[in-house]
């Protein structure tokens, strides 16, 4: 029901639903709105949800400025790909939209995992104007700090945290990364399991676990003195990515770090309103 209620009013507000065939015999599904004629937003959603169940309060407010792009990555919401399940992947399908849609400049905002994204596409694409990452460590994520995150969470693979199999798996996950996640009936989890959880599990899985040799692939020599401006948002509270591996982030980057106080991990759903404000303020 919230769902469909949500769908219903971005349309109202000028949303419009959009795919868009790969090169890799998939389709990228993704939102479209406010003024095209104004500078581009693409909002990249992390894991446990869609591009709209990550966004949906941040996409109106923002597309009154700006233009405004909400993808479904690979393998969640309506989107897929026979591409391998990687990094690498989810960004060459983010460049055939922004090639799609012409965009000469883009900035970009990604959360979690779809901050990860963003990143490989300051590197990678060279539209990119402006990089806000929120609550996302890149680089400097180690196997150590994927161990600790890992046990945190009470599991023996990183993978298990980030894709649950289960209903339980889902309520341990969405009440350790968010303040204000609603309260509601325990029968709902089985709900919200199979809408976001179930479908490509072993795609999902293979995003999360093919994460280190991405990292280790990557020359910081070759790319560090080229990357565009960036800004990292963190949570104060953040078990998931903590508050510590923000800092060392922002120093690899030379990017300003905003520290929400007693935030957590789910910042675009908790804090909305003072994100919103935050990119504004980064890419005006």
């Amino acid at each position: 029901m919230v769902d469909n209620y949500q769908q219903n009013q971005l349309v109202k507000t000028g949303f419009e639903r959009h795919q868009l065939s790969l090169s890799q015999q998939g389709e990228l599904h993704y939102w479209q709105g406010g003024d095209q004629n104004a500078p581009a937003i693409i909002l990249l959603h992390g894991f446990g949800g869609t591009g709209m169940t990550s966004w949906y309060e941040m996409m109106q407010d923002l597309a009154t400025d700006y233009h405004v792009i909400v993808p479904d990555l690979l393998w969640f919401g309506a989107s897929f790909s026979n591409a391998p399940a990687s990094i690498s992947s989810e960004t060459q399908a983010i460049q055939q939209l922004i090639n799609s849609l012409e965009l000469e400049q883009v900035n970009l905002v990604g959360i979690s995992f779809g901050g990860f994204i963003t990143f490989d596409l300051m590197i990678n694409e060279p539209s990119i104007s402006k990089a806000i990452m929120l609550a996302s460590p890149g680089i400097v994520f180690g196997d150590a700090d994927m161990d600790a995150m890992t046990q945190r969470f009470g599991q023996t693979v990183p993978e298990a945290v980030f894709v649950p199999h289960d209903k339980e798996g889902v309520r341990q996950l969405l009440e350790q990364t968010f303040v204000h996640y609603p309260w509601y009936p325990g029968f709902i989890d089985e709900q919200i399991y199979q809408e976001y959880f179930a479908s490509y599990l072993t795609e999902k899985q293979s995003l999360i676990t093919t994460l280190p040799a991405y990292r280790d692939q990557l020359n910081p020599a070759g790319f560090k003195n080229d990357l565009p401006p960036s800004l990292l948002i963190w949570g104060e509270n953040d078990i998931v990515f903590p508050l510590e591996k923000g800092r060392e982030f922002s120093e690899f980057l030379n990017a300003p770090i905003i520290i929400i106080p007693d935030a957590s991990h789910g910042l675009s759903n908790d804090f909305p309103e003072e994100i919103s404000q935050m990119i504004r303020d980064f890419i005006q």
